[in-house]
């Protein structure tokens, strides 16, 4: 037996999905085979936030210099129905992209084969979720939370009040069970072209989608190279377009021209006055985004020419539109030092809120994404998918995986990376005191409608008034207030020890495999 050469562990927001995915590695699994029995757990003890009707994005890494980012995305239909000139945000007509996270499992059950040494079957490493689904399980304080907060509008989703009304108790979810059942027999792709996708494509017409069988089949995740920006000696890495990994390495490379050990107020006004930079070329990610374009974003001229703008005596006046959405992130490293840092999505907090038939599967709402102006880059055609908020990353030092990142938060996570990176590396704190780290988040959200700065009470009465007095239209949201995300990191230490935590505003752990 190979001796390792780092603690395997994991992290995500669930105690029951991080207990899969330990299982998995004390079976001497490897990183992929742990993150797919995560996401799938997460898929059933998450409903409200990711699931099979969803999507996600995977990036791996490993020592010998193999970085991947995998794209689980669906996309819109081949025929397009008509459509209104402002998509609807829920129900059958948010329904606008096919769902691909089963099919990004498939491919990394392919990956940890072909690289990592991978032996495990699609039905063993799902055996947790379908076990979950049957038998039940206590609801968390999230699933309850989103329940009550959608409970009016939620009463008129189709299926929605039969499969998720009751979050008390033992919750259990038969028709999922029944689904991850024939996959576990069939495999992952008879989601797409197999008795499960004939149920799935059944549930779609009856609910009045414009998805279809043949848009079921033709659904595939691309898995591509990942962006990277060196950071402080650091290497990060992101997905590409059309996910805002690309906004996430412009932020972190406008903060690398600044001195961030000045005074916590000091400190939160680059933070914030780099996000608004780097927000400013978010309109141009789309898919299909010449390489040409996202060099040049990325580039030390352009990334110069946006940190000079920063004032830091004054704020920037922020009118821009937002986007909502919530998300699981969770990260995986094995004892080989093979790394997945992953997020998973239906979008919106209970996706379309629309359930199909029997299938248990409630289908995400991702495409109202989509923008219909004519030339705007995120312009909805048959075929494509939509711009996306998901960006997970890795850092490496010397080319091997040293954090694992990744947060929820739509719009918000660039804004909570930035904060989590900058506390990581600049202020050298271990994951779990990076964490608890104050946070800002600049735009809309569910509680405040407004385009203010919301700032986490745990701030100092300086730096509140401090930022007021910049000219930042600050507001306060409580300290570990969930709406600043839940997010989680693994850092991996050169003797290859691990240190990991997910967030203190959620429930979720980290937990290391000895």
């Amino acid at each position: 037996m190979k001796r390792p050469v780092c603690e395997p562990m994991v992290a995500s927001p669930h105690p029951l999905a991080t207990m899969a995915g330990c299982e998995v590695l004390r079976r001497g699994g490897n990183a992929a085979e742990a993150a797919l029995a995560v996401g799938a757990a997460l898929a059933v003890v998450m409903p409200h936030f990711c699931g099979l009707g969803g999507d996600g994005v995977f990036l791996l890494s490993d020592r010998s210099g193999l970085h991947r980012a995998m794209l689980a995305i669906g996309q819109a239909p081949q025929v397009l129905p008509e459509l209104p000139d402002e998509l609807p945000l829920r129900g059958p007509g948010s329904m606008l992209t096919t769902a691909c996270v089963v099919d990004g499992w498939d491919r990394l059950l392919a990956h940890g084969r072909s690289h990592w040494e991978g032996r495990a079957t699609f039905d063993q490493l799902v055996a947790p979720a379908l076990a979950l689904a049957q038998d039940g399980f206590t609801p968390s304080a999230s699933q309850r939370f989103w329940l009550d907060y959608r409970a009016l509008e939620s009463a008129a989703w189709p299926g929605f009040g039969t499969a998720f009304g009751d979050a008390t108790g033992h919750f259990r979810q038969p028709g999922l069970a029944g689904l991850l059942r024939l996959m576990a027999a069939d495999g992952p792709r008879s989601f797409y072209d197999g008795e499960a996708a004939r149920l799935i494509a059944e549930g779609l017409s009856d609910v009045g989608s414009c998805l279809t069988a043949q848009d079921l089949a033709a659904t595939r995740t691309r898995e591509v190279e990942p962006l990277a920006l060196d950071y402080r000696g650091l290497t990060l890495l992101a997905p590409p377009p059309p996910t805002q990994g690309l906004t996430t390495l412009q932020i972190m490379g406008i903060l690398g021209q600044f001195d961030l050990s000045g005074d916590e107020a000091a400190r939160m006004h680059l933070l914030v006055e780099a996000v608004k930079q780097a927000f400013l070329d978010r309109a141009e990610i789309a898919e299909g985004m010449a390489e040409g374009d996202i060099a040049r974003l990325l580039s030390s001229d352009h990334l110069a020419l946006r940190a000079a703008k920063i004032d830091a005596e004054r704020a920037m006046p922020w009118p821009r539109p937002c986007q909502h959405g919530d998300t699981v992130f969770f990260a995986v490293t094995d004892g080989s030092g093979n790394a997945v840092s992953a997020l998973q999505s239906t979008y919106f907090d209970w996706g379309s809120g629309v359930v199909l038939g029997d299938t248990g599967v409630l289908w995400q709402n991702r495409g109202s994404a989509f923008a219909t102006a004519a030339g705007h880059p995120n312009r909805i055609e048959p075929g494509k998918r939509p711009f996306y908020t998901l960006n997970p990353g890795i850092a490496l030092r010397d080319g091997m995986p040293h954090l694992l990142y990744g947060t929820q938060g739509a719009d918000g996570q660039p804004q909570t990376l930035a904060v989590l990176l900058s506390a990581l590396i600049d202020a050298g704190l271990p994951p779990d005191e990076a964490l608890a780290m104050p946070r800002f988040l600049l735009g809309r959200s569910f509680s405040d409608s407004r385009d203010s700065l919301k700032l986490e009470a745990s701030l100092s009465a300086q730096t509140f008034s401090t930022l007021s007095a910049l000219g930042h239209e600050t507001t306060t949201l409580p300290a570990l207030s969930p709406i600043f995300g839940c997010a989680g990191a693994i850092q991996i230490m050169p003797e290859g020890r691990t240190l990991g935590a997910h967030d203190p505003r959620g429930q979720g752990n980290a937990c290391a495999v000895t």
